[in-house]
């Protein structure tokens, strides 16, 4: 369920499949008694895995015990008690509601929230698989966008050192904390459409490559897009369970 590797030319019926997408199909897992399903995630929290298992992998995905030592200690003595964030568990999944109109392929409202919770993140202290602690740098936080537009916009306010991207660049990759801006105010109106926006493989590579924070930035009327078949119904659902998980 990772992104397929772009192709060039035409290619009849299924003859332009990987010779996995061929045999799978829409199947999400191997089956025994065609091959090994990998079922252990070295990699995301429970509170993380258990959406990517449930939504994704047919429920076959098990953690490594030790991924849930993973945490951010984002309350401490010098957090202010009247600090306003979104930023309230240590691990997990969080949604960002930002409302905005008319934005296709960036938004300034999403990459100022982004900034916001970006330099609030700085220095939190991060506990890995062996229970070491210390604090968050520029490198442990991966920013993805569906589109190139919002990834300059973000660059350019966080500067060059962070670490944005989109969904492609950063497949293989991973961090402790992971961001993504939907950046579109109607996902009909936006480039390439609902099934881009939406679609499962990318929203699944893009949250997966947390350890253990993923925060989703996005305008809470995509809730609403409505469909057009069945599959693009799958797929704005799996969004609806990722923001309500």
């Amino acid at each position: 369920m990772q992104l397929s590797q772009p192709i060039q030319g035409t290619h009849p019926k299924e003859s332009g499949l990987s010779i996995l997408d061929y045999l799978l199909h829409d199947q999400a897992t191997i089956s025994g008694s065609m091959g090994i399903f990998l079922n252990t995630t070295y990699r995301m929290h429970s509170s993380i895995n258990a959406l990517i298992n449930s939504a994704i992998y047919e429920g076959k995905l098990h953690i490594d015990p030790a991924n849930d030592k993973q945490s951010i200690r984002i309350l401490d003595q010098n957090t202010k008690a009247d600090q306003p964030s979104y930023l309230n568990k240590d691990s997990g999944i969080i949604f960002v509601p930002v409302s905005h109109d008319g934005n296709t392929q960036s938004s300034m409202e999403e990459v100022s929230i982004i900034k916001t919770l970006f330099q609030q993140l700085m220095g939190k202290i991060y506990t890995d698989k062996k229970g070491n602690e210390r604090p968050i740098e520029i490198n442990d936080i991966l920013i993805v966008a569906p589109y190139n537009q919002q990834v300059n916009y973000l660059q350019k306010a966080l500067g060059e050192k962070a670490r944005i991207g989109s969904v492609d660049k950063f497949q293989g990759q991973e961090a402790p904390i992971v961001f993504l801006s939907m950046c579109t105010s109607d996902a009909n109106e936006s480039p390439r459409g609902i099934d881009f926006i939406f679609d499962i493989r990318r929203i699944n590579v893009a949250i997966s490559r947390a350890k253990v924070m993923a925060i989703v930035v996005g305008h809470p009327n995509l809730l609403t897009t409505r469909a057009n078949s069945p599959e693009q119904m799958k797929n704005i659902n799996l969004f609806s369970r990722l923001v309500n998980h």
